[in-house]
């Protein structure tokens, strides 16, 4: 007896669309984490990306809960001392609404090669539109809120 694994062959990543708008952040970054790393999937495996591609319109109408717009604050360096450049999560859906989305995602894949070529298959826009009609995406709606 041996456990068959799916050839990158077999496998094929589908096309999705979702609509953050008035979802929850971070409950939201969780299913689409799931979604990128192929978890849904019978065939999944956890050394393999199996995941599908996910285009998030509407980024900037994703909502949290609490007092995190204020409170909730992206650091990151830029490589000499004492910069440290920090924004808060109310500026940053103002001026870049999509950065949100992919901070809280990235966070929870894979670190790693493979962690990147699954959010590679994240595609993420601020407002209605986005420029992959071509490939005849489906809707995917996930789970309401739990609250």
């Amino acid at each position: 007896m041996y456990t068959e694994f799916a050839t990158p062959e077999e496998t094929r990543g589908d096309w999705f669309v979702v609509d953050a708008a008035g979802k929850t952040l971070g409950r939201l970054a969780s299913q689409l984490a799931l979604r990128l790393k192929g978890k849904h999937k019978p065939s999944y495996a956890p050394h393999q990306d199996l995941g599908d591609h996910i285009i998030v319109i509407n980024a900037g109408a994703v909502r949290v809960t609490g007092s995190k717009l204020k409170d909730k604050f992206y650091h990151r360096h830029t490589g000499y001392v004492g910069n440290l450049k920090s924004i808060a999560l109310e500026k940053l859906l103002q001026e870049h609404p999509e950065r949100a989305i992919e901070f809280a995602v990235k966070g929870m894949l894979p670190k790693g090669p493979l962690g990147r070529r699954m959010y590679r298959k994240l595609h993420v826009f601020g407002g209605n539109e986005h420029p992959h009609q071509a490939q005849q995406p489906k809707a995917l709606e996930l789970e309401a809120s739990v609250r």
